[in-house]
């Protein structure tokens, strides 16, 4: 799979100017490219001191996806984000709303049930939106139902997405997410991103 692209003028400047203003250097080369991409995503330099990620996890990550494994996001936002390759959707597969009903759980918390059914090992899975989506994957991979190659866990929200993101971390799972309620659609589209256009020869982006 192939992720070369073309750099446009703005993005070189915006680059340059982020890092007029932030340290990244002290970061290892994929979690610098991680944070790098979702600070100049939201121009938010604070995000340095947010962001938890493993260099083995992202190196596994990065490369499942160039290998073309599965990559399934919560919500259509975080599929729209991520621009190099398609993603899967687990709210939009058939059958979500029936389950959702039948168990109790979130109509995203059910859509990532049915797709680790499909995709139990090796895929990359990436959550912006809904805590419980996290819940249920973290759920899954305990119960031994599913073995994520990475899990980018950063859904946004005052109710339940720290306590989600502090499970995720604490579960020993392959994984990057955030400290506190700060989150969502564009850092996990920003972080697989930043994992699929990385060059090891040719530095951050």
């Amino acid at each position: 799979m192939s992720t070369r692209r073309e750099v446009h003028p703005i993005e070189t400047e915006s680059y340059r100017i982020m890092r007029s203003r932030a340290d990244f250097a002290r970061f290892p080369p994929l979690t610098r490219a991680v944070v790098e991409r979702v600070v100049h995503t939201t121009a938010d330099p604070s995000w340095t001191g947010e962001i938890v990620a493993d260099e083995t996890a992202l190196r596994t990550g990065r490369a499942a996806l160039l290998d073309e494994a599965p990559l399934i996001t919560d919500v259509r936002m975080v599929a729209a984000g991520i621009t190099a390759r398609p993603a899967e959707i687990g709210l939009d597969r058939g059958g979500v709303a029936e389950l959702a009903a039948k168990t109790g759980l979130t109509r995203s918390a059910a859509g990532i049930r049915m797709a680790a059914e499909e995709h139990p090992d090796g895929a990359v899975w990436a959550i912006g939106n809904a805590p419980t989506a996290l819940v249920e994957l973290i759920r899954l991979a305990e119960a031994g139902r599913l073995n994520p190659a990475l899990v980018v866990g950063v859904p946004v929200g005052f109710v339940g997405a720290v306590d989600a993101k502090a499970v995720l971390r604490r579960s020993g799972l392959p994984a990057v997410s955030t400290l506190t309620e700060r989150g969502g659609a564009a850092i996990a589209a920003a972080a697989i991103n930043a994992l699929l256009y990385w060059a090891e020869a040719g530095g951050n982006r």
